[in-house]
């Protein structure tokens, strides 16, 4: 327990995010309750600290999402960790033109993703989620009810609304998916 709590510690001293002293205060609060022997505090403000870095990591996420095309409008979603779907973060967005929508959600870090990444893997399970093509040089699903579906590195992408399927992919062709693939 102490070398989780030293290592939160050092990581939470060279990230220096915007709350960062809310996660040195938690980190701290840790070390002390575990030197004091109250062990279930301790682990309380290690998980804590871990929903705060975890929250600093999904703001990143949503950094991932394009801008909107002429004549569109993005309304980001707030950002969110996913403590009760096991863990990860997820962003998203929408975005909104004469009455159609497409609605971009980033996913990474969880249980769903990784699940989904054995699907993504096999030819046979994508050929039955939809169409199986090339976007911006990566394998997509185009799901029957018109979704754009891929899974970059671990950030699972999915592309869902109201608005043409060309619309869904060229929103799709505007993400950089050389820097999701390093997220």
């Amino acid at each position: 327990m102490r070398t989780l709590a030293t290592i939160a510690l050092a990581l939470a001293l060279t990230i220096q995010p915007a709350n960062a002293d809310d996660v040195e205060e938690s980190i701290s609060a840790a070390l002390e309750a575990y030197r004091a022997g109250d062990i279930k505090a301790a682990k309380e403000e290690i998980d804590f600290a871990s929903q705060l870095l975890g929250q600093m990591q999904a703001e990143g996420l949503s950094g991932y999402l394009p801008q909107a095309f002429d004549g569109w409008e993005r309304e980001l979603e707030e950002t969110q960790s996913m403590a009760a779907f096991g863990g990860g973060q997820m962003a998203s967005a929408t975005y909104r033109k004469d009455g159609r929508s497409v609605e971009i959600q980033l996913m990474a870090g969880n249980q769903m993703v990784t699940a989904m990444s054995a699907m993504f893997s096999n030819p046979v399970m994508m050929g039955s989620m939809g169409k199986v093509k090339r976007l911006n040089r990566q394998k997509v699903v185009i799901t029957p009810q018109g979704e754009v579906n891929t899974l970059i590195n671990q950030v699972m992408v999915q592309i869902s609304g109201s608005a043409e399927v060309a619309d869904k992919e060229a929103y799709f062709e505007a993400l950089d998916v050389k820097a999701l693939g390093e997220f």
